[in-house]
């Protein structure tokens, strides 16, 4: 796995060994900031279930002023860290090892307002409608902010739309897919 563009561009990012994280392939990551690109410039990025970190890290290489991670699995904790250290991007990445929602609880009151959120939870274990339930009420985000689902292909996601989300788009994989979520009507 590598960073694709931006100021760490081609650097090798490690993973950690085993099936406890299931790394964004570069293609599929390629074409996610594809998408995002306009955007990315001094934005404030947050990556949930964060694995290696290579999501918030890609955005860091291309351009956001910060990438806070969520992570509670403590190799991949350090895995981030590592990877933050080998791009040089350390100082603009905070790195929280905790669960998601104990993680975002922490984030609110400081005035962190994400323009980004990108998710990439354990497949088919409903973790994404607990997080969006908890963001549907939290000052984290805001009418603007883009929320990204990676899910697998077979996740329903239709409660989104009571919660107070539309879903703009979504862009089928092989195996999974990517929900571009925002808050109210687009």
């Amino acid at each position: 796995m590598r960073v694709i563009a931006g100021s760490a561009r081609r650097l090798l990012l490690k993973t950690i060994d085993g099936l406890d994280t299931r790394p964004t392939t570069d293609r599929i990551k390629e074409t996610l900031f594809n998408m995002l690109q306009p955007g990315l410039a001094d934005c404030q990025f947050l990556d949930l279930f964060s694995g290696s970190g290579g999501i918030g890290i890609e955005a860091l290489s291309r351009g956001a002023r910060l990438s806070v991670f969520i992570e509670n699995n403590p190799k991949a904790v350090d895995c981030i860290k590592s990877n933050l250290a080998t791009t040089k991007l350390e100082e603009r990445g905070i790195v929280m090892s905790c669960d998601v929602l104990t993680g975002l609880k922490r984030l609110e009151g400081k005035e962190y307002v994400f323009d980004y959120i990108f998710m990439d939870p354990p497949y088919d274990h409903e973790h994404e409608r607990y997080v969006m339930e908890y963001l549907s009420k939290s000052a984290l985000i805001n009418e603007e902010t883009t929320i990204i689902i990676e899910a697998s292909l077979n996740t329903n996601l239709d409660y989104l739309d009571s919660l107070g989300f539309t879903v703009e788009k979504v862009k089928n994989y092989k195996t999974n897919k990517h929900l571009f979520v925002y808050k109210g009507d687009c």
